[in-house]
């Protein structure tokens, strides 16, 4: 089955790989040159689909300096559209539903083809903003408008273990609509797999089915690039930060780590009976982590392939 009809009947055992589309100063002659890049550098890999973030401005979620300073990125369904074309599995593309007037967005979901193309959306960086549209109203817009585009939120397991209540967010989210969820970046192992602990008894409490959960891998070639991950809101426990400080090889030990970590989650899945599809992400553009990125979606593709039971 392919990535659309699994999710659509809560099946998961997948393996997708996430980009961050080039940044709006890239030259216009140059995109077609990087997607062609792209699509030669996965192409061998056994992926079940692709992700295409939506990057927005995520200042006001956190006062501290960004790491690297924030640049507008190309939409991702028009790079999609425009460059993308050969691509042979669905792409979920994000959208941070804040940047959008409710009509622009209504048209963009009314135009996808659920076939090839799914949505997770994603709200403000922060509760004190007030966008144009909320992240309630573009799930209702989504019903109204293309019922049958599969929808999908994120989760964040470092907020369950400062809140303990992302399982019932992520019910409220399912309740809404959603037939998937996306993590952010996990180095935390326990942190998530408390929240799908919690997740799975919460729905056992209810009658509901569990939804795939889809873990977000990442490799982390240098202490800046572990920085901005921390700014960005992962939780990285010092036994790792350790690890990668004094390794040798950080980008080697931190690919290791992923995969450790990867592992452990599935089978942690498999013993709950929850769903869950693993995603690795490349948001790098030095060529050594971009490499890592996809040595490591092939090694998690081949640790789910191995076994007939992947959910």
């Amino acid at each position: 089955m392919d990535l659309a009809t699994r999710i659509a009947a809560g099946q998961g055992g997948f393996v997708l790989f996430a980009l961050t589309p080039p940044r709006q100063s890239t030259p216009a002659e140059r995109l077609p040159e990087i997607a062609r890049a792209t699509v030669e550098r996965l192409d061998h890999l056994d992926l079940d689909g692709l992700i295409l973030y939506d990057i927005d401005d995520e200042s006001s979620r956190n006062p501290a300096e960004r790491p690297f300073p924030f640049s507008p990125t190309v939409d991702p369904s028009t790079y999609r559209a425009e460059h993308f074309g050969s691509w042979r599995t669905p792409v979920i593309v994000y959208r941070a539903v804040g940047k959008y007037q409710p009509e622009g967005l209504r048209t963009w979901i009314a135009e996808q083809d659920p076939r090839s193309t799914l949505t997770v959306m994603v709200g403000a960086a922060s509760s004190g903003a007030t966008p144009p549209l909320s992240l309630a109203d573009a799930q209702a817009l989504r019903a109204e408008a293309n019922p049958d585009l599969l929808l999908g939120g994120v989760a964040i397991p470092e907020r369950h273990r400062r809140r303990e209540n992302e399982h019932l967010r992520l019910i409220a989210k399912q309740e809404a609509g959603c037939r998937f969820f996306v993590t952010q970046v996990v180095y935390d192992v326990n942190a998530a797999k408390n929240l799908v602990s919690d997740y799975r008894y919460a729905c056992e409490e209810r009658g509901t089915a569990p939804v795939p959960i889809v873990f977000t891998f990442s490799v982390c070639g240098s202490m800046k690039t572990l920085e901005f991950l921390r700014w960005l809101g992962v939780d990285v426990p010092r036994w790792i930060e350790n690890d990668l400080r004094h390794a040798t090889n950080p980008l080697r030990a931190s690919l290791e780590q992923s995969a450790a970590t990867a592992a452990e989650l599935v089978e942690f899945c498999r013993r709950l009976d929850v769903p869950f599809g693993l995603n690795v992400e490349s948001v790098s553009i030095r060529r050594e982590e971009i490499e890592a990125s996809v040595e490591l979606a092939a090694r998690l593709g081949a640790q789910l392939r191995v076994s007939p039971d992947a959910r």
